[in-house]
């Protein structure tokens, strides 16, 4: 064996993992940004210390409803929706593990036998082959590295889109079971109502054998109660839907879910402010985004490094023999080793279009994660102003509601003396029962906008956990 003609092979070898410490194309930067110091509503905000539970990312448990914890864990567990998009970041999981076996050599081996024949005067010839190849492509110009890099960029943007899609889901389960404890709440006044209204009408019909006051307030009294007991009727369908969203949410049947009704209504909760910089790092959308910018930077440089020559290193061994039984003997041994240069050398400007397309494509997700970014701001500054008006609007609603009640209270007695009619008793009691129902549609508004202002602002997620998925 001559091993004098390999002599060049070291140089080449070492030229190449030389030139492997460079990868062609941009390194990745964050893109520019115009991030204000604060955000304009958060003026006047009352500043709460972060929770516990915001930091675990548990942002449900400020609400400290039991029920609501459970119906939460169980939609962690069993929400379908939730389960689809585990199966994509498995999948962007799954396309890392293969971008990193690209960095290794491939052995494949081969086994055969033919028959053949060279001219008239050889006859048939029958050859066996086994065989062993390997290959390894050297990484010079950083393809591999670049693609390595877009792979894992596309699995952290994965990552963030399943975060994102949890913290959508929560925020709604969370939503539609604060609503449905509202809507409880709300008919509970209703059924009180109209029991206040059953004895106004009993009070009536008595005066009315009496003769004291005309049929006419009787008509009216009825009226009142049977206009209020078809609004508590009406409140059933819509609370059942709700019921219904949860089940759905949780991944069980309508049919298999009954949330019992309670008296106590959960508790506004103190929500922790930000700044408009932590948006970056608190939301899992924009993170996803910006992962996305990350992978189609990597991009260009797979597509500026097609322009360049292909290294790769390549061995192969056997034995090749025309005899079965003297086959595996050192008379047939073959091998071969050796370097190989690809170039494409014209393609009528494939390579041209496609680095046109990445860089494109990196222009569009710089674009959408601007966006992504803008939209969030918008979306607190939204939620923080929402709030701050509906507390003024609920201290002077609930102004309001004491004067009805206590404006009630005395037309109720003035009309037992007998000094006004039923038809005043009636328009008091309507303002009355508006002015309750409203003070409880306010601050169901001011639960959900809470719970959208917490998905605003991330939940408690934060960027960091990527880094520890992604190891």
């Amino acid at each position: 064996m001559n091993l004098m003609r390999f002599n060049h092979l070291p140089t080449v070898l070492a030229v190449s993992l030389a030139l492997t410490g460079c990868a062609i194309g941009p390194d990745y930067a964050r893109p520019t940004l115009d991030t204000p110091a604060a955000f304009k509503q958060m003026q006047g905000w009352t500043q709460a210390a972060p929770a516990d539970a915001l930091a675990r990312g548990e942002w449900w448990k400020l609400y400290e409803d039991a029920d609501l914890n459970s119906l939460v864990e169980r939609l962690n567990v069993s929400n379908q929706n939730l389960a689809a998009s585990e199966a994509q970041y498995r999948q962007a999981r799954a396309l890392v593990r293969g971008a990193r076996a690209a960095f290794y050599p491939k052995l494949s081996g081969s086994t055969g036998v033919s028959r053949g024949s060279q001219g008239a005067d050889e006859g048939v010839i029958k050859t066996y082959d086994l065989g062993l190849n390997a290959a390894w492509e050297l990484d010079v110009w950083g393809k591999l590295r670049r693609s390595l890099e877009s792979s894992k960029a596309g699995f952290e943007a994965s990552a963030a889109d399943l975060a994102a899609v949890k913290l959508s889901l929560q925020s709604e389960l969370v939503q539609n079971y604060l609503q449905l404890r509202v809507m409880d709440e709300q008919q509970r006044l209703l059924d009180a109502t109209v029991s206040a209204y059953e004895r106004s009408l009993k009070l009536t019909e008595n005066q009315y054998n009496a003769g004291i006051v005309p049929k006419s307030d009787v008509t009216q009294a009825l009226t009142q109660l049977r206009s209020t007991q078809a609004q508590a009727v009406d409140l059933k369908w819509q609370r059942a839907q709700l019921e219904h969203a949860i089940a759905v949410l949780i991944g069980v049947p309508p049919s298999e879910l009954t949330i019992a009704s309670r008296s106590e209504l959960p508790a506004l909760p103190q929500v922790p402010g930000a700044v408009p910089s932590q948006l970056l790092e608190r939301r899992p959308d924009i993170a996803a985004a910006e992962r996305r910018v990350m992978a189609a930077n990597a991009e260009i440089g797979v597509a500026k490094a097609a322009w360049y020559p292909d290294l790769t290193i390549s061995a192969s061994g056997g034995y090749r023999g025309s005899s079965f039984a003297d086959w595996i003997e050192l008379p047939n041994r073959v091998w071969s080793l050796g370097p190989q240069l690809a170039l494409t050398l014209f393609d009528g400007g494939t390579r041209s279009a496609e680095l046109e397309r990445t860089e494109a494509a990196y222009d569009q997700t710089v674009a959408q994660y601007r966006q992504s970014v803008l939209d969030s701001f918008r979306e607190v500054e939204n939620y923080l102003v929402q709030l701050s008006v509906m507390a003024q609007e609920a201290d002077i609603q609930q102004q309001a509601l004491d004067a009805s009640r206590e404006s009630l209270r005395l037309v109720e007695n003035q009309y037992r003396a007998g000094t006004v009619d039923y038809n005043s008793v009636v328009n008091v009691q309507a303002t009355a029962l508006s002015n309750e129902r409203t003070a409880l549609n306010l601050l169901g508004s001011r639960l959900t906008a809470s719970v959208q202002l917490i998905a605003a602002l991330g939940g408690g997620w934060d960027v960091a956990q990527l880094g520890t998925q992604s190891q």
